[in-house]
């Protein structure tokens, strides 16, 4: 477990055994939780010699032992125990009886007892500590199901396509230049080029979408529709297996669309009678939640995952031998996707986006009523050998637990075909990947995890409640969170988390379960920074406003436990740089953006047929010609040489491994690390982050080449501010000259008015909200609506 007092970090790892002096009941109706006060708890059902490694980074007074009473609908408690946290700062193991307590701190059944082994593995004692990746010979996160593969391809994309005229040129180690490369095309050619297998994971499938729409880069068949696509390589012999997300708000012949409007039901309908095998998976529960649980998982959580593996043929193309590739990220194959780096709003309207439009921000909207459409900013990638084949392993166990008939190829006895898992690089190659696969699942997503407690830790996941979770995509967050020795830029749909360090007055922190670690880590790993005098700074990409109607109040919500997550975290900042009496912006060292676009009218452009209602957003959208650049993006890029890129957001059911399933990559070139001479990397990851500077900045400089550094920092939040100014300005002369705009919100330190155009309407947010410190705000907080008052000044 690690355990966290204010700002030092460590970890401990526990077993437990509980006995007492009765007999009480059958052992299998209990279990058994740890954690900090405010901490996710480790679950046990049979609480016998489990073994957990947890990570926590609070401000805790006891580790704490609970036991549950096992009913059908939810747990009773019984007792908790309590370990001090003063015992196992000093590192040694703690091996003891602990009493089991009522709610008054009164021992329970004539004196039970829990007995624990706890060590405290302090933060500063990991070898890879503030070391970035160190060495190329560094061996991956620790405790996970996949183990780190080396000698592997790597290829990452920056949105579903890249025109020939997007041409930043970014230097590389060894004289070459960052290449772009094409997202969709690339899995055109890899469906197209299948002989043998097509394995694909979807949140959203949608059949009607094409991959191919550049006109200057056509390929042949490049004209079908995905759909017609599968079904071609299906009937050619291919072995076309989907497992597409069952949205249980989505019913056949009632209500196909569903709440999410997946298509699941039209891609189910329209594979029924073909060739290709298409399953549409509910996220079912594990074994042991209750009647309440069951439901809530099967409503509320997806499966997330964003997966294509097929076999490939060799890179020399001199044999019929094949091998896997995969591709993995946040992508779907769905409409709404397709976009370049220019995220036009109206002028692709009657070519790219025609057949495709996709704007769910305002009621009644459609092609026929004109823009602007949603663009879309995205991230994926695809990986060779041997990591491929881990991606291939989450397929075949998702299909064992979920995709009914054993259709899968067995690829081992298909030795005369298939290349078996093997390195793709020589290990002398500067452009070699190391590459390690993570997930956010359960049991009742996969077939094959271990039965018991014991197998389960030795294969890196965590036991619960008669169930195993891999949660090792949160591990490998805070793995590379605390290696990081300069910088941290991420792009991300979503942004709160670490509820339990929220502020609390209107709300209580401990009723919202949104307790992963990821914002604290990174607000601690910036502390401990400013305490060393070094320079260190977080970039943050997120959307303007998640995706919806923005007064809904599911938004609202989001925004407001988003607001929450980042006026945590500028208060460890603020309260930093006071103890060292440092006169600085916090902006300095945290600074949160968002995407926009603003496109003055030019002749031949689409005119709609008809128009929407006079004085609807819509159409005051229209008349500003501005819209937000929708980040669905979910990536993370630590010093220009370490990138992880996935399919989850920074969010509780993502981070949590028992809700929404999702999958990333976490990955490094061990030739391009940051030396010893303390010479930046300047590898794929490097160009890669520039290009994703350049789409958003328009332009290069060098000072983005050192993120870390005030001087880069000032720079973006100076060009963010200009673009902010020139998004939200009544005036419009010039299409905006980059897409990067201040994130919507200002620091006072009593009362704040934050007048913030967004869109297609103004919004006037006048709220008296008192702090000691620091006053940070986003949007309203639709649990104490009385404290704000709003008003909608549509333009």
């Amino acid at each position: 477990m690690i355990v966290t007092l204010v700002a030092d970090r460590g970890e401990c790892r526990w077993t437990d055994r509980a006995r007492s002096r009765e007999n009480i009941r059958d052992s299998r109706h209990r279990r058994s939780t740890t954690g900090t006060h405010s901490s996710p708890p480790a679950r046990s059902s049979n609480p016998r010699n489990e073994q957990f490694h947890i990570y926590c980074a609070h401000k805790a007074t006891d580790v704490v032992f609970s036991l549950k009473q096992d009913d059908v609908i939810g747990a009773t408690l019984l007792g908790r125990a309590y370990l001090p946290v003063s015992q196992v700062l000093g590192g040694e193991e703690i091996d003891t009886w602990l009493d089991i307590l009522n709610k008054q701190h009164k021992p329970i059944h004539q004196g039970a007892r829990v007995h624990v082994k706890v060590q405290f593995f302090d933060v500063t004692r990991d070898l890879n500590w503030d070391k970035a990746v160190k060495t190329p010979k560094f061996p991956g996160v620790p405790y996970t199901f996949f183990t780190q593969r080396d000698l592997c391809r790597v290829t990452l994309y920056q949105d579903t396509h890249v025109p020939d005229n997007f041409v930043p040129k970014i230097p590389l180690a060894g004289g070459r230049f960052y290449k772009p490369h094409r997202c969709w095309e690339d899995i055109f050619d890899a469906i197209n080029d299948a002989r043998h297998m097509i394995y694909i994971t979807g949140w959203s499938v949608y059949t009607e979408i094409t991959l191919i729409r550049d006109t200057r880069r056509p390929k042949p068949g490049g004209d079908m529709t995905l759909g017609e696509l599968l079904k071609k390589k299906a009937i050619e012999g291919v072995w076309v297996l989907m497992l597409v997300w069952d949205d249980r708000t989505s019913v056949k012949g009632f209500n196909e669309d569903g709440l999410m409007e997946t298509h699941d039901e039209e891609t189910d309908n329209y594979f029924q009678g073909s060739e290709v095998h298409c399953v549409l998976c509910p996220r079912n529960l594990d074994n042991g939640k209750s009647i309440i649980q069951d439901i809530e998982i099967e409503f509320m959580f997806t499966h997330h995952q964003k997966t294509v593996v097929v076999d490939s043929a060799l890179p020399s193309g001199s044999s019929d031998l094949r091998r896997v590739v995969s591709f993995v990220g946040g992508i779907d194959l769905c409409d709404g996707r397709y976009d370049t780096q220019f995220h036009s709003l109206f002028r692709n309207l009657a070519t790219l986006n025609h057949d495709d439009f996709h704007q769910p921000n305002f009621n009644g909207t459609s092609i026929k009523k004109g823009g602007p459409r949603e663009p879309w900013h995205d991230i994926h990638s695809r990986l060779g050998d041997p990591a491929a084949w881990d991606v291939l392993q989450n397929f075949e166990q998702r299909w064992r637990k979920q995709g009914g008939k054993d259709l899968l190829l067995d690829l081992g006895e298909m030795s005369s075909i298939f290349v078996p898992p093997s390195p793709v690089t020589f290990p002398n190659d500067s452009e070699t990947w190391n590459v390690q696969v993570f997930r956010s699942i359960d049991g009742g997503a996969v077939f094959g995890f271990p039965d018991t407690p014991e197998e389960a830790a030795r294969a890196g996941l965590v036991s619960g409640k008669d169930s195993i979770i891999d949660r090792s995509i949160q591990d490998a967050y805070i793995n590379a969170i605390r290696r990081a020795q300069k910088f941290i830029y991420i792009e991300n749909q979503y942004f709160l988390g670490s509820s339990f360090d929220w502020k609390a007055g209107d709300i209580d922190p401990s009723s919202i379960e949104a307790l992963h670690l990821i914002p604290k880590e990174l607000s601690l790993k910036i502390v401990n920074k400013i305490e060393k005098g070094e320079r260190f700074c977080v970039y943050v990409v997120v959307p303007m406003w998640p995706e919806g109607i923005p007064d809904s109040g599911s938004v609202q919500a989001i925004l407001d436990w988003q607001r929450r997550t980042m006026e945590m975290m500028y208060t460890d900042i603020t309260l930093a740089l006071r103890a060292k009496g440092i006169e600085a912006n916090p902006k300095d060292y945290l600074s949160f953006f968002c995407l926009g676009n603003r496109e003055v009218k030019k002749s031949g452009e689409y005119e709609p047929e008809q128009h929407p209602k006079r004085g609807s957003d819509c159409s005051r959208a229209q008349a500003n010609r501005r819209f937000m650049i929708y980040v669905h993006a979910k990536m993370m890029i630590v010093d220009d040489e370490y990138i992880i890129i996935r399919s989850v957001n920074i969010n509780e059911r993502s981070m949590n491994g028992a809700r929404d399933s999702e999958i990333a990559m976490g990955a490094y070139q061990p030739y391009h690390i940051c030396n010893r001479q303390n010479e930046a990397a300047r590898g794929e990851i490097h160009g890669f982050r520039m290009s994703l500077w350049y789409e958003h900045l328009g332009m290069l400089d060098n000072a983005f080449g050192s993120p870390e550094t005030e001087e880069c920092v000032k720079k973006v939040n100076q060009i963010a501010d200009n673009n902010w100014d020139l998004y939200s300005s009544e005036a419009l002369e010039h299409d905006l000259p980059g897409h990067l705009l201040t994130y919507p919100s200002e620091l006072l330190k009593k009362v704040m008015l934050l007048s913030f155009l967004v869109l297609s309407f103004s919004l006037t947010l006048k709220l008296e909200f008192l702090a000691k410190n620091l006053i940070f705000f986003l949007p309203f907080s639709p649990l104490n609506p009385m404290k704000t008052l709003y008003t909608f000044e549509l333009l």
